[in-house]
């Protein structure tokens, strides 16, 4: 219409300048797109008449040409800075664009060549320079210069300088410019420039472009580089793998199959975190193979100068690697869903894939398939957001027999290193398999250690220790998590002995040891540690590493978690130092330019040379020095033992002369202690730490009660050099902490000289013959002279000297004070009298006018930090004083605490204060404890606890609310530390100690309400954490039972005074006995960890190392039945707790029953109720007749609730028991089959299950044929029930109880002859289910089930199988069985002939789990390799036939005449094959007014399926027909157009629909059905828009989706023309 308008226009008024100003518009305005659209059309018709030389002269052709020169520059470029300046408006700005594009391209043809290099040096620094300064100079922005470039590059194409230019600049962006704007760049200007190009110029630039990302990716090999490099390749592809082109054609393109960096770009893609670019390189490698099989020519054409070929093709073997490619491209494809049932039938693809790599890589230098695409498979496997899929691909690759080959086995090397580390440190995947106990080794541990040995076997020789040590470096980069890394080191120590390691190996080590053991789990640290040293003594290259190396290595293994002396570990390193004495590589020392002699390698000569070399030291200066630093003397003492154990192993002997020897330099410098003035201090110092490390790592862990030094031939000796030398040691000890110690440095000086004088009183006091060796008269010289250090009066400006007097004095105090609490130290007179004048100082006021308490002025006092004027120069004391005085002060307020703690017990409160006080002084030491509580770190708060224990019972009656708070508040403070598992415990057991104190659960609520409900609400408390902390509520549980009922326990009124407090508590009591937390997943995983590693028993020296608390979560549960199995129901209290118990226990059931909530097996309301009647059965022998006749209703009420199978077998037994027991109440179970209760299928079938164990029940009736008459009646009424489930329980009844009555004498049968003929017409009928399919296997399986067969109620009564084997029996979850050994390592577990703990019997243990109601599992289930697999289609392979060469574009006529009004939207549906899917778009189209629908092909129309579902909606909407291979092309005109195209489909960048605003301009590309968009044209959506989902499949249908945002296109531009509708 615009061109014959214009030439109407351009025939009929020749005044060209009218019409120039006419359509021009103004700098300022912002053109209408139709005035910048009619302008264009003008020039575009100047351009024929400009040719004509009769009607332009020249001058008036130069005239129109420098008008349109200056649209070109000053309205046209103009226009463009302006809307790049407004580039955030969309829609108007992406037409305004398109139509100044279109202007510039009409404009530049009539110009010179000058013009169009002026405007595209204009636009070039866009894509050079920063957005802002763009911007601020007028020029465009990055997206509108795109849209020039596309513009005037075909005009450009004879200028091969500027066209190389422009290329350079656009390859440079793609490197810089953010990710939204790197696929316009490749669309628009490189697209564009190869279609404006052809021959040897095609071929030029593309090299250009190959060699840039080859380049940049072979540098710089990140994700992002990877991402970008298949963005381009993908836009590439058509031109890069063109079928048409080939070698022998002179225009014939640069091939990419032939390049090495092209085929790593693309398996870096295949494992890329991105979607888009997994899919993009896979779309390139899928196009490779079929190119590769459509030429038919080999590839690569010639060999490969490069060094590995990770493609190739032989035209020979085509089927063979199509088959290969195809199915790779179907596992890759799969891999993609998130779902294991989706992607588990394709994983024995992966087999066959590497069947083929193995076999072709069997044939030398022929091999087709490199093993690094396998890698690729797993690798995206591994990055699968799908744990279970994770763990798949994982037990997979460890059970990858190819590795067990040389060759696949180096090939696979750096991936075991790399990407195989990092997935293993994912802590899921060790959980144990379904058919595993808790305490097996998860079955992926146990793949894994058997993985590990035959892959480092396979390994050729010389690599094996390179990639061991890459391995073990690889665990140091990153922090792990206590599970993986326990299982990589047992593993790694499953390794076959060989030599590998070296120096390096042992460093990899010791960074493992010192930057990953960071994990609150102290028993999997220590085994890890275990595990890591036996790989060290098993690979360890001997003659390469010196012994100094070693013992530097050893020190990383701590004593109190692996390293400990007397555990197999320890005894197997001195053999292992035996063995290799001669072996280690010699030292070179320092001045010996020959090396070491030869005797200098053994353990002994080096001990003897590191002991002269460590004791020696440099004269003091005089100044005061830092304590020597401790690892030294740790790495020293280790040594020592280490080579006394070693050589006793040897010789056998004793070794008390030869270990004196080895230590006469120590024992030298210790007789020199206290008498040398000249001695260093530092060498002093640097003794006595060497002598408490001995003394701390010599000790063997206390095991089984057994004495620690008993036997210990190498301690003795120990002991008996030190023996000789305790006077001086002490003497130097006590001259030093009374007066010497007055630095900074001195405070941790202190600690160590407390350390040691506290170590040699117990080292004495274990020796009778040697306890007269320890002064005691030193002791009250050192409380004296600390006591006049307090009394001192306080300085106004605190000095160091005496602060530091202080501190050191008051830890004297409190070493002393615990050393006479653990009755170490006798009691002297002298000792009495100076800890009195001790506690007189406490207990002084200070000051009558004080706001404190009188009493207690001295408690709670604290240091002041001291000036550093005298100091400033050292800058270590300097830094000593900012960092650690506020740990000083902390100490030194705690160590007031431990003295207070003691002397409140042995001295009580001074005798200076009058009696009648004596409440208010513990109101003052309570006050005072409860201040301290604030003032303390909540880890030093322990002896305040232990204070407050003692003084609370005798205030709680008279000053309650002081009580409750601090009560309180030393519970905050340990709720606080429930992160710190080192400092939780001990405050936690002080706590319960304190507020549980056997006085204070005494108290009843009327005497003391409100301390009693805090006491209450915290047991509470305690529960709740312990459903996150296992073992909390243990801790209270193990307090409270040996409390009510202690095992050394004697008989009278205190016994019975302690039991009464339980019914205070019996709340306690009643939820400890349902108590077992559902933890989640990973705490279970952790549990269970550590049982294994505890099953693991002495063989781990971490059991024997660790000192850890009994924590497991069944313990509150076993804790309370041992408590329960320990009554006496001749005791009226116990008889009363008992009664008590089953009441609550018995409501709790009931109020699960009654719940609406539904409960599932193995939930935690089922469990509750499995746990109450597991306890009911325990505790019935207890119970008195009269109360069981009180609980029977109850009991029967339960048997008509609908239970689990766990909870109804107990119930029934429980109704067996009582029947067992109590015969009389015969009745009211007859009673319950004419109950009004509904006859649910449960409740029939549990009492028809009692009546099965009728046998057991009947020996104690009365009238027995009357009662055989009675049980035959109810069960034939239930034979003829409706439900199939109650007529199968009642013929087996019927069978046990007719056998029953066919043995009772003539005379008693009589009464039952007449139902004879029917019963066996029943019996006969059942047994003849055997040719009715699944009723006979119901039959025999019920008759086989464990309850109706091997069990027996009375015989298997017993702790084992109301625990243990019912659950297992029963299904519950593994977590729910409670084995014997539990019980037995209970001492307080009371066993008795009625009650025994295991079963006699042992049929029960042998059966496996399972119940009759099961139905068989067909072979169906069996998965087939193709059944579920669906293939992705190729759409570069369908066929496609040659195209015209224009699009046709134009509608079909019957829409247009029908004149209907249609939207902008245009729905692009060429990739869609399925006609149905077809059909119903073009429905939905037509009936949302879209511009047109555009098909591969109009034949579709008349498909039936089609038609069934448009419903004749093709006869009014026009349809177009654009084939996919035009897709490209179709899409580039319609961007130029203004067109915003939209896809559907889910990356990084994607927009929410409910977020999205639709261009009016809108195109709506659809994906296909099972592919989606292809990759190859991803980078041609301007907009990725993702439909929000809330379910598990992850892609809805391809017309669902289209219809989703056709609607919202709609609803949009209703809504926005209804708006505009009403303001007009």
């Amino acid at each position: 219409m615009y061109s014959v308008l214009m030439n109407a226009v351009l025939s009929s008024s020749p005044d060209y300048d009218a019409l120039f100003k006419s359509l021009s518009w103004t700098e300022e305005s912002w053109p209408e797109t139709e005035r910048v659209e009619a302008l264009t059309a003008f020039i575009e018709g100047l351009g024929p008449l400009l040719a004509d030389s009769i009607q332009f002269t020249d001058a008036k052709r130069r005239s129109v040409q420098e008008k349109i020169e200056s649209v070109i520059w000053t309205k046209c470029l103009p226009f463009l800075s302006r809307i790049s300046a407004e580039a955030g408006e969309g829609a108007r700005c992406r037409e305004s664009t398109a139509a100044a594009c279109r202007l510039l391209s009409v404009c530049i043809p009539l110009c010179n060549d000058e013009v169009w290099r002026r405007a595209v040096c204009f636009v070039l620094p866009s894509f050079q320079l920063p957005e802002e300064e763009l911007l601020g100079q007028g020029r465009l922005c990055v997206e509108v210069a795109s849209e020039v470039l596309a513009a005037l590059l075909p005009f450009l194409s004879a200028d091969e300088a500027l066209t190389l230019t422009i290329l350079s600049s656009a390859l440079s962006s793609i490197r810089t410019l953010p990710d939204v704007l790197v696929s316009k760049i490749t669309v628009r200007i490189i697209l564009t420039l190869l279609s404006c190009c052809s021959g040897v110029r095609l071929k030029g630039i593309l090299n250009v472009i190959l060699d840039d990302l080859y380049s940049w990716h072979s540098t710089d090999r990140t994700p992002v580089v990877t991402e970008r490099t298949l963005l381009c390749l993908t836009a590439l592809s058509d031109h890069l793998l063109n079928p048409h082109s080939r070698p022998s054609s002179s225009s014939w393109e640069p091939d990419p199959r032939l390049s090495l960096q092209f085929w790593r770009m693309v398996q870096d893609g295949l494992i890329h975190r991105d979607s888009v670019s997994r899919k993009r390189a896979l779309y390139l490698l899928k196009r490779c193979a079929a190119l590769s099989e459509e030429q038919g020519l080999n590839c690569p054409l010639s060999p490969s100068e490069e060094d590995e070929t990770l493609f190739k093709w032989v035209p020979d073997k085509s089927k063979l690697l199509r088959e290969f490619w195809e199915d790779y491209a179907l596992v890759m494809e799969t891999l993609e869903e998130n779902q294991v049932h989706v992607v588990r039938p394709v994983l024995n693809r992966i087999d066959t894939l590497i069947r083929t790599t193995v076999n072709d890589n069997q044939a030398p230098g022929q091999s087709l398939f490199h093993p690094s695409w396998l890698l690729c498979v797993y690798q995206r496997m591994f990055h699968s957001e799908n744990k279970s899929l994770m763990r798949e691909g994982v037990c997979h690759l460890l059970e990858l027999r190819v590795l067990q080959q040389s060759a696949f086995a180096l090939a696979f090397s750096q991936f075991i290193v790399g990407p195989f580390m990092d997935v293993l440190s994912e802590t899921s995947l060790f959980h144990r398999s379904v058919l595993q106990s808790v305490g097996d080794c998860p079955e992926l541990a146990v793949k894994l250690q058997a993985f590990m040995a035959s892959f480092f076997n396979s390994l050729p020789s010389e690599n094996r220790g390179r990639v061991l040590l890459q391995l073990i470096q690889q665990l140091s980069l990153k922090h792990w998590c206590a599970v993986p890394l326990l299982f990589l080191s047992q593993a790694l120590s499953s390794l076959q002995p060989s030599p590998l390691l070296e120096t390096s190996g042992l460093t990899a080590l010791r960074e493992v040891l010192r930057c990953t053991m960071i994990t609150h789990q102290v028993l999997l640290r220590g085994a890890a540690q275990c595990f890591l040293l036996n790989s060290a003594l098993c690979l360890t290259v001997v003659s390469a590493v010196t012994l100094d190396d070693v013992f530097s290595f050893l020190m990383h293994f701590r004593a109190d978690e692996s390293l400990c002396r007397g555990t197999q570990l320890w005894n197997q390193l001195c053999t292992w130092l035996l063995d290799h004495e001669d072996s280690f590589k010699p030292r070179i020392m320092d001045g010996d330019g020959f090396g070491a002699s030869k005797n200098t390698d053994t353990v002994r000569a080096y001990v003897q040379d590191e002991i002269l070399t460590y004791l020696r030291v440099p004269a003091s200066t005089g100044q005061s020095e830092r304590l020597p630093d401790p690892r030294e003397a740790d790495k020293l003492a280790r040594a020592i033992l280490l080579c006394v154990d070693m050589e006793r192993s040897r010789t056998g002997a004793e070794i008390s002369n030869d270990l004196q020897s080895l230590l006469s330099p120590l024992a030298d410098t210790l007789s020199r202690v206290s008498t040398n003035m000249y001695l260093p201090l530092r060498k002093s110092d640097k003794s006595l730490q060497l002598v408490l490390r001995l003394f701390q790592l010599g000790a063997m862990p206390n095991r089984q009660g057994v004495g620690v030094q008993q036997g210990d031939s190498v301690m003795v000796a120990m002991e008996k050099v030190i023996f000789e030398h305790v006077f001086p040691i002490q003497d130097f000890i006590l001259r030093r902490l009374c007066g010497e110690l007055q630095e900074l440095f001195d405070v941790e000086r202190a600690e160590l000289y407390l350390c040691v004088l506290k170590q040699l009183v117990v080292m004495c006091s274990s020796a009778p013959q040697h306890y007269n060796r320890i002064q005691q008269n030193g002791f009250p010289k050192l409380i004296k002279y600390s006591l006049m250090v307090l009394q001192e009066p306080s300085q106004q400006v605190p000095s160091v000297a005496n602060q530091v007097s202080r501190a050191v004095t008051m830890a004297s105090l409190a070493m002393v004070c615990g050393l006479m609490e653990e009755k170490l130290i006798v009691m002297q007179p002298e000792t009495v009298t100076a800890l009195k004048s001790l506690n007189d100082y406490f207990y002084s006021p200070v000051s009558p006018s004080s706001q404190r308490q009188a009493f207690l002025g001295n408690v709670n006092k604290r240091l002041l930090k001291p000036q550093m004027e005298d100091y400033s120069i050292d800058l270590e004391a300097q830094g000593l004083l900012q960092q650690d005085w506020g740990r000083i002060a902390a100490n030194f307020l705690r160590d007031q605490w431990i003295c207070l703690n003691f002397l409140i017990k042995a001295v009580g409160i001074p005798e200076s204060v009058a009696i009648p006080k004596t409440s208010e002084t513990l109101k003052a030491a309570l006050s005072c404890s409860v201040e301290a509580l604030a003032l303390l770190p909540s880890d030093l708060v322990l002896p305040v606890l232990t204070f407050m224990e003692t003084v609370l019972p005798q205030l709680v009656h008279d000053e309650e609310a002081l009580c409750v708070e601090a009560v309180t508040l030393s519970w905050e403070l340990v709720q606080g530390l429930s992160t710190n598992a080192h400092d939780f415990w001990p405050a936690l057991k002080g706590f319960i100690s304190m507020a549980f104190h056997p006085k204070l659960l005494k108290l009843t609520h009327a005497q003391v309400p409100t301390l009693t409900a805090i006491l209450k609400q915290i047991a509470m408390e305690l529960m709740e954490l312990s459903q996150s902390k296992s073992g909390v509520f243990g801790v209270l549980l193990q307090h409270c039972c040996h409390t009510w009922l202690p095992t050394d326990r004697g008989s009278g009124e205190p016994a019975d005074a302690a039991f009464s407090s339980v019914f205070s508590h019996i709340d306690i009591v009643s939820e400890a006995c349902v108590y077992g937390p559902v933890f989640r997943r990973d705490q279970r995983l952790v549990q269970d960890v550590q049982i294994y590693v505890e099953r693991l028993g002495e063989k781990c020296a971490a059991n024997v190392a660790v000192t850890s608390d009994n924590r497991d979560d069944q313990l509150p549960r076993t804790c309370i039945l041992a408590f329960l199995s320990r009554l006496d129901p001749s005791n009226e209290q116990h008889e009363k707790l008992i009664e008590e118990l089953v009441l609550d226990l018995l409501k709790k059931d009931n109020a699960i029953s009654k719940s609406k909530v539904r409960y599932y097996s193995n939930s935690l309301q089922h469990r509750v109720k499995n746990r109450v009647w597991q306890t009911l059965l325990l505790l019935l022998p207890k119970l008195r007749g009269e109360f069981v006749a009180t609980l029977l209703e109850r009991v029967f009420e339960a048997g008509f609730c609908s239970n689990q199978a766990s909870v109804k077998y107990l119930i029934e037994w429980m109704m067996i028991l009582i029947l067992f027991h109590y015969p009389q109440h015969m009745d009211s179970f007859w009673s319950c089959f004419n109950m009004d209760h509904e006859q649910t299928k449960t409740s029939v079938c549990t009492f028809l299950s009692v009546l099965v164990h009728f046998s057991v029940i009947i020996p104690h009736l009365k009238d027995k044929a009357v009662q055989l008459r009675k049980a035959l009646d109810v069960i034939l009424q239930s034979c003829f029930n409706h439900n199939f489930s109650v007529r199968l329980y009642a013929l087996l009844a019927l069978k046990r109880v007719w056998s029953l009555a066919e043995n009772q004498a003539e005379e008693q049968a009589d009464a039952l002859r007449g139902l004879s003929s029917v019963i066996r017409a029943c019996l006969n009928q059942a047994e003849a289910m055997q040719s009715t399919g699944n009723a006979n296997k119901n039959w025999i399986r019920i008759q086989e089930h464990f309850f109706f067969g091997a069990f027996h109620p009375i015989r298997d009564y017993s702790v084992e199988t109301i625990f243990c084997t019912f659950p297992s029996l029963s299904e519950l979850a593994d977590d729910e069985w409670i084995p014997t050994w539990k019980f037995e390592k209970l001492s307080c577990f009371s066993e008795s002939p009625c009650f025994p703990l295991r079963n006699p019997a042992p049929d029960l243990n042998q059966l496996q789990p399972g119940d009759w109601i099961q139905q068989d599992r067909s072979e169906q289930d069996k998965e087939e390799r193709w059944a579920e697999v669906q293939k992705k289609i190729t759409p570069w392979r369908l066929g496609i036939q040659e195209q015209e060469a224009e699009l046709q574009l134009v509608p079909p006529q019957r829409a247009a005449r029908l004149g209907k009004l249609h939207g902008a939207l245009l729905v692009v549906a060429s990739l869609i094959d399925k006609p149905t899917n077809l059909g119903g778009l073009c429905r939905t189209c037509e009936i949302f007014g879209a511009s047109a629908l555009v098909l591969d092909s109009l034949r579709h129309v008349n498909d039936k399926h089609f038609q069934s579902l448009s419903v004749s909606s093709e006869l009014w909407l026009p349809l177009l027909e654009v084939k996919p291979v035009e897709l490209t092309d179709f899409l580039q005109v319609k961007k130029s157009e203004g067109y915003c195209i939209v896809g559907v489909e889910q990356t990084a960048n994607s927009h929410g629909l409910q977020d999205y605003q639709f261009p009016e301009k809108t195109l709506l590309l659809l994906g296909n059905e099972r592919e989606g968009i292809p990759a190859n044209l991803l980078q041609m959506l301007d907009v990725c828009v993702e439909i929000p989902q809330q379910g598990v499949i992850r892609s809805l249908n391809v017309h669902v989706s289209a219809a989703l945002l056709i609607w919202e296109y709609t609803r949009q531009h209703l809504t926005s023309a209804e708006v505009n509708s009403k303001r007009k």
